[in-house]
């Protein structure tokens, strides 16, 4: 048995993370070793702090360390405006980009009928029960010019069709595009020109 044990089993574990392979993590727990105290125990302990208090926001999806985020929390943001996302990492590229200012619902992905993903699997019964109790006026379909997010896109616009208008993020998002993927800039110009549906 290796004395690295612990070792080799941090580096397996970093690279099971998206981007990192095991040289990348390899380096990556080399250089965390190197700079234990100032990097290696602070990280260990924001791990577990975020391991305990991390939790799904009950309404929308978005991931915090309360019940109710932040976003949905805040009154300023009730603009009648509903973004509607596959998963947080695109809420987050949303917000990085900081000109939408209503509230978000996140799926949890897409329908995928060789998944066997259907609508019950995703946020959709909840998002038409947002759409009458909080007054939306607007839906925004930013979903991934994907064939999975395209066919959500437009399963979302039959269920809600004639009870709010419905808009899609336009120009500046490439198909085949994934919004955690896009600049800032590219966002802000996709979502100034949405569209009907």
């Amino acid at each position: 048995m290796s004395s690295n044990s612990d070792i080799d089993n941090l580096i397996d574990l970093m690279a099971k993370l998206p981007g990192l392979g095991p040289r990348s993590a390899r380096r990556a727990v080399l250089h965390l070793i190197r700079k234990r105290a100032l990097l290696l125990t602070p990280l260990s302990d924001a791990m577990q702090q975020v391991a305990v208090t991390a939790r799904e926001c009950l309404n929308c999806g978005n991931v915090g360390t309360t019940d109710i985020c932040d976003i949905c929390d805040s009154e300023d943001r009730a603009t009648g405006e509903l973004c509607v996302v596959e998963d947080v990492a695109d809420l987050w590229a949303m917000e990085r980009a900081g000109v939408f200012k209503g509230r978000y619902h996140v799926l949890g992905g897409t329908l995928s009928a060789l998944d066997g993903v259907g609508p019950d699997e995703l946020r959709i019964p909840r998002l038409k029960d947002r759409v009458l109790a909080e007054g939306i006026s607007e839906v925004i379909l930013a979903l991934n010019a994907t064939v999975d997010g395209q066919t959500t896109a437009h399963y979302i616009a039959d269920q809600l069709e004639g009870q709010v208008r419905l808009t899609s993020l336009a120009q500046g998002v490439p198909i085949g595009g994934e919004l955690d993927y896009l600049d800032d800039g590219t966002i802000t110009a996709a979502l100034r020109a949405r569209k009907e549906l």
